[in-house]
């Protein structure tokens, strides 16, 4: 087949896409070309007889197969196009039943009692109240808190009532939660890892047998074979290398299959999302963290269009979306983002940017310090090594970093992930570093040698494709079909060619070392968090308030990405490998038959049967390979998940009302006392309590008003009652304490007493200020000067439980 029938019969395929009319007519054309060719070819004509002469006149035999080829090309496309879609659906689909079957069922008609859940439900409650309206000033005391996770709940009640559905805070709270890390996260991170595939695969099948067939018939041995026998031997090799990367495209299917199991991997730790709902919760700040995946992927497809000088302004613009996003939901996970990003900018951008970058984290740290010096008043701020007094570390140095390298795994899975992340890291760096250093070397011979650069299958693939979607380097059509071009078209391409390899040589190097950089980076601050002591490990881990959950959250985010890559990596090695061992026989036979010969020995069926069986034994199996080791990991790590376990029996405890403490937070006689109280007061009346004990949760229970909603009424903001009522409260001062309570709202004001504050929240740092709300015999002094008149006794559910009416004249 010639150089002019190969490019035909691309142009044919090539165009099967569009329409069954489109390609008849190329077929047509290509039998035309056939014919002119087979006319200046007497001697070939003869030889062939009827069946030439049928396919010349365009008769039906070379209609038919033209038109049987341009059908079978249509199935790879489809199935390639379709590949990407199906396997993240399914991967997502998965990840979203596997949190869907840890989630604790005890929470659906209950809250959680802890720290921080006391909060974010009174934040859903006020925006039902309030509407939209208050999402910029959530807090008891009007000042900002980041809404968008309170705001998304606020939209499912909303939602479900279009439907007639009542849907609880409660329920509306899980449903948020649920959404964002069964859907959301591993979506994000499907992205984040199919980002640094593309990138690490592009223009690079995982073992090309082809061309290796071109490298050993160029052996010394070879050189008697004549200058016309090369150039059909490379044509032979250049239609059967278009028709691999059609058919064996291993990376295609690599990509796939490790995208399949990188939703479930992102929700297989307890790093996140368990951790943060067990963790006060940590709502606000883990719903950004499920978010920060696609602001990194959009940012470093900013870098890229950056290097490329195309784009920018499209890319700029989703990047900053993405992140006032993430800002919105939690504004702290800008030190996870600017952590994880720092080891990208240093090795992608110019230097200009690179400076501009961190004058920019500069000015946002001296702000970040700013803030806390106003927000928070404290006499230690010039002894760091005085902050965090009260922490105490909980694992050792080999505990924390043996954390870190399993991502936070049990058992086998965690062993597994380790190996993998050690050992594909390694390959990775010497994958990458081969392909640097190989790229260096001959980049311009082998940018002159590329016919058409544009449709190779070496051509590397837009920056700006989607994550998800097919890229051109994959596409049947773009490889088999390239346009014919002149010597000049051929030469600007190899140049365009040569200068874009020389742009991008080292994307797989820089991209190892920024991963790698920046898994150590958070290792770093996460082992300066949980084992470390002293001015240092508070400065680098105060971002995060040096806890330990906040700071898991990071370690799926380059852990993952690390390990696909890596994984990658080594099937890449080993199909190199073993690629090599099938093929020296081949090699050493194509050599001896070409130096006794001058006529091309390699025919197009030979050479395809070579390809077939070097392919399915150098890349098939390693896939296979590949699968299993993957699948084991995944499915393992829903087998042996004892952290995840012990996550989900803690907060089924916290949410249960059977508590052997009779002053925690929620028993069944609190719920029954507030219940009562609720009834007698009304929702209109406010309602003052040490919020410590449990009361707090009336609000959104059984939507009483309490002035004390959640547990950390500040008192250091000015336009909140909370100081002052505390400070009135604790004067002994009947009326000071008249004239600072009545005033609050028309309604009565009541007083409950429910017991001593809650052991479960003896760890909050301000729980002193309410200490004046349960001294009994300040109550008592209150009560025998009327200030305080008791209106229902409930002292069977616990000693000294009561309600109270403030002595105010109505």
């Amino acid at each position: 087949m010639t150089s002019e029938q190969i490019t035909n019969t691309g142009s044919v395929s090539g165009d099967c896409g569009s329409a069954q009319a489109r390609a008849r007519t190329h077929v047509q054309a290509y039998v035309q070309t056939q014919a002119r060719q087979n006319g200046s070819a007497k001697d070939g004509s003869a030889t062939n007889g009827p069946a030439r002469n049928d396919s010349a006149k365009g008769g039906p035999s070379g209609r038919k197969h033209g038109l049987q080829r341009c059908h079978a090309m249509l199935r790879p496309v489809s199935l390639r196009a379709l590949l990407p879609w199906l396997t993240s659906i399914i991967g997502v689909a998965s990840a979203l039943c596997l949190v869907i079957a840890w989630f604790p069922s005890t929470v659906w008609n209950t809250p959680i009692v802890s720290s921080d859940a006391p909060a974010h439900y009174y934040f859903i409650h006020r925006l039902l109240d309030e509407g939209l309206g208050a999402a910029l000033h959530l807090w008891p005391h009007d000042s900002f808190y980041p809404p968008l996770f309170h705001v998304c709940a606020y939209l499912v009640i909303k939602i479900a009532a279009l439907f007639g559905v009542q849907c609880s805070i409660y329920a509306a709270f899980n449903i948020t939660w649920i959404i964002a890390s069964g859907v959301i996260f591993p979506a994000g991170m499907l992205v984040l890892c199919r980002y640094f595939l593309q990138r690490w695969n592009r223009g690079n099948p995982i073992s090309n047998p082809i061309s290796r067939i071109s490298q050993a018939s160029s052996t010394p041995e070879s050189s008697s074979v004549s200058e016309s026998s090369n150039i059909s031997n490379q044509q032979v090799s250049s239609a059967v290398n278009r028709q691999y990367n059609v058919t064996f495209d291993a990376t295609f299917v690599l990509r796939n299959l490790i995208g399949l199991f990188v939703p479930v991997l992102a929700v297989s730790s307890v790093c996140h999302p368990y951790g943060l709902l067990n963790a006060g919760p940590l709502i606000a700040f883990g719903f950004a963290t499920s978010l920060l995946p696609f602001l990194i992927a959009a940012t470093l497809r900013l870098f890229d269009a950056i290097a490329a000088r195309e784009h920018i302004a499209k890319w700029l613009a989703i990047a900053a979306v993405a992140g006032v996003v993430c800002l919105v939901a939690h504004p702290r996970i800008a030190f996870t983002y600017a952590l994880i990003l720092v080891p990208f900018i240093v090795l992608r951008l110019p230097w200009k940017l690179i400076l501009g970058a961190f004058i920019a984290m500069c000015v946002g740290a001296v702000a970040f310090v700013a803030l806390m010096l106003t927000s928070f008043k404290s006499d230690r701020w010039a002894n760091p090594d005085s902050w965090f007094h009260s922490h105490q570390p909980s694992k050792n140095l080999w505990e924390s970093i043996s954390f870190c390298l399993t991502d936070g795994l049990d058992g086998f899975p965690a062993i597994l992930f380790a190996l993998l992340l050690i050992a594909g890291t390694a390959a990775a760096f010497v994958c990458a570093s081969r392909r640097a250093a190989a790229r260096a070397s001959d980049s311009f011979s082998s940018a002159a040698s590329t016919v058409v650069p544009v449709a190779s299958a070496d051509v590397d693939v837009d920056a700006s494709t989607s994550d998800i979607a097919v890229s051109a380097a994959d596409s049947p059509v773009s490889v088999s079909c390239p346009p014919p071009a002149s010597h000049s078209n051929a030469t600007d391409a190899a140049s365009a060619s040569s200068e874009s390899s020389r742009l991008r040589r080292n994307d797989r190097l820089r991209d190892v070392i920024a991963l790698t950089a920046a898994f150590l980076l958070v290792t770093l601050v996460y082992v300066c968090t949980v084992t470390l002591v002293g001015a240092l490990p508070n400065i680098i881990s105060a971002p995060w308030y040096r806890d330990e959950n906040r700071i898991m959250t990071m370690l799926p985010l380059v852990t993952l990405p690390l390990l696909v890559i890596g994984i990658n990596a080594l099937a890449e090695c080993v199909s190199a490998c073993a690629a090599s061992a099938s093929f020296a026989p081949s090699a050493s036979s194509f050599s001896t038959k070409n130096s006794a010969s001058s006529v091309p020995s390699l025919s197009s069926a030979s050479a395809v049967s070579s390809v077939k069986n070097a392919s399915f034994a150098s890349n098939w199996i390693v896939l296979i390979a590949v699968f299993l080791v993957i699948a084991i990991l995944a499915v393992s790590a829903q087998i042996v998940c004892p952290s995840r376990s012990a996550a989900r029996d803690t907060i089924i405890a916290h949410s249960s009302l059977n508590q052997s403490d009779p002053n925690e937070q929620l028993t069944e006689q609190k719920i029954a006392v507030l219940r009562k109280v609720t009834k007698r007061t009304g929702t209109q009346a406010t309602i003052i309590s040490d919020p410590l004990n449990g009361s707090m949760y009336a609000e959104t229970l059984f939507n009483a008003n309490m002035l004390y909603p959640i547990i950390n009424a500040r008192t250091d903001v000015p336009s909140a009652p909370f100081g002052k009522v505390e400070t009135a409260f604790a004067s002994g001062d009947a009326q000071q304490v008249l004239g600072t309570v009545c005033p609050l709202t028309d309604a009565p004001e009541y007083f409950l007493t429910m017991g001593d504050q809650a052991q479960s929240l003896q760890s909050f740092p301000y729980r002193a200020q309410y200490d004046s709300f349960h001294n009994e015999e300040l109550i008592d002094t209150y009560v025998d000067g009327g200030t305080l008149v008791k209106v229902a006794d409930y002292s069977q559910y616990g000693q000294g439980w009561a309600l109270y009416r403030f002595g105010c004249t109505d």
